[in-house]
């Protein structure tokens, strides 16, 4: 009997061993298996969340101007129709950076200038101020140039506490966009003013004819020039409206609808590389015509395309090449021997933004953060080629204005010509 007990208790042992053993690898399999994978997960959330702190410390610091090496941004059309535009800002920049770098830089800092094309084109201009933005070390970009594109770019720089200057944008509604935007060109209500000033004053004319390209700042500005006109009386009035593509090659029919109404001057409301062509092609069918652009005609090139055809073309500059002042002789002379052209009046303004956020910086000393060189920049009152630039609580700027029109191949004083 006793042995019978025997054999049974160990046959209960061996089947109770044989069942853990069935058992068990089944469920310490799966902790086997889970212990490297949780090690793994737990491996791969602290990765996380230092790198979350990576970029969190990021974020407090990318706003900071760090001492060692200062960077600007120029965004602007360095190839395409327009290029002649964002070269000037190039040069101009590049100009003022190494005049800074000569006397040792910013807060013993040098400065890189860092070049972005945007292609005149609102699209690129975003995907470059994403770029800027996410650099991490560029805290102030001079640019863009057209309108536009300056207002699709400014909300990335606003987002991200960078500083843009834009020598040429004039659409009434970019400067509100943010604090941290600034336009050294005056809103274009002031420059229709003048250019208007100089179609009935200056030339006597009443009958105006408008020719503007279709883009943001071709509509926007030529209902400016509409509205204007219709509040100085009955004696002077639009006979006719044309809108035109930028860059065609012919401009016969909207000319000779302009003709057609009876316009005695026709105000240009495009870039040289309108006012040349309508020019040319005007002139074939009336001599007599007198056009009137503004200051983005400004160009060795509007005299280079238009030849003897944009003779007497005026317009309204904030600056002006030709001037007396030792400050405006001394600047056009270095860049005609750097550069090989005289400055436009928008590359005198590029040249003055980058002027204003080097003293800026300065001011604002050695490891200041993004905000504080924005203060500065707001209060300060710069004194450049392009005469006192002191902005008001908008980011605006008001200039005087200069007029000039074209003789004997070259920009004279209007009042020089007459």
């Amino acid at each position: 009997m006793k042995k019978v007990l025997r054999v049974l208790s160990l046959l209960l042992v061996v089947s109770m061993v044989f069942g853990l053993a069935a058992c068990g690898p089944k469920d310490g399999g799966k902790e086997a298996d889970k212990k490297p994978a949780e090690e793994k997960v737990e491996k791969q959330e602290e990765g996380k969340e230092k790198a979350d702190d990576k970029k969190e410390d990021a974020a407090k610091s990318d706003d900071k101007v760090e001492a060692g090496e200062v960077k600007i941004a120029v965004a602007a059309p360095l190839t395409g129709d327009n290029s002649e535009y964002g070269i000037g800002f190039k040069n101009a920049v590049t100009m003022m950076a190494d005049t800074w770098n000569a006397k040792g830089g910013v807060n013993n800092s040098q400065i890189k200038v860092e070049l972005f094309d945007d292609k005149n084109s609102p699209e690129e201009g975003v995907s470059v101020a994403n770029k800027i933005a996410s650099s991490g070390d560029i805290h102030c970009v001079i640019g863009h140039f057209a309108s536009g594109v300056c207002m699709a770019a400014a909300p990335v720089y606003q987002e991200n506490n960078v500083i843009e200057i834009s020598p040429s944008s004039s659409h009434p509604d970019y400067s509100s966009i943010g604090d941290f935007i600034f336009r050294n060109n005056t809103v274009i209500v002031h420059e229709a003013k003048a250019s208007i000033d100089i179609a009935v004053n200056d030339l006597g004319k009443k009958n105006i004819g408008i020719i503007s390209i279709k883009t943001d700042w071709g509509v926007s500005t030529a209902g400016i020039v509409k509205d204007i006109i219709a509040d100085l009386g009955d004696d002077v009035s639009v006979v006719a409206h044309e809108e035109v593509i930028e860059g065609s090659d012919d401009y016969r029919p909207a000319i000779t609808k302009l003709d057609e109404a009876g316009a005695d001057v026709v105000i240009c409301v495009g870039m040289y590389n309108l006012v040349a062509p309508v020019a040319r092609q005007y002139k074939e069918i009336n001599p007599d015509i007198k056009l009137v652009g503004f200051s983005n005609s400004y160009s060795e090139e509007l005299i280079k395309l238009g030849g003897e055809a944009v003779e007497d073309v005026s317009f309204p500059v904030i600056f002006f090449s030709k001037s007396d002042d030792e400050k405006v002789k001394a600047f056009v002379s270095e860049y005609s021997e750097k550069f090989g052209s005289e400055p436009s009046a928008l590359t005198a303004q590029a040249y003055d933004s980058a002027g204003i956020y080097f003293t800026a910086l300065e001011k604002a000393g050695p490891g200041a953060d993004a905000k504080a060189v924005r203060d500065e920049i707001a209060k300060l009152s710069y004194d450049g080629v392009t005469g006192l630039t002191k902005f008001d609580d908008n980011g605006d700027v008001q200039k005087t204005f200069t007029k000039v029109t074209i003789k004997d191949g070259d920009f004279v004083l209007l009042k020089d010509a007459q």
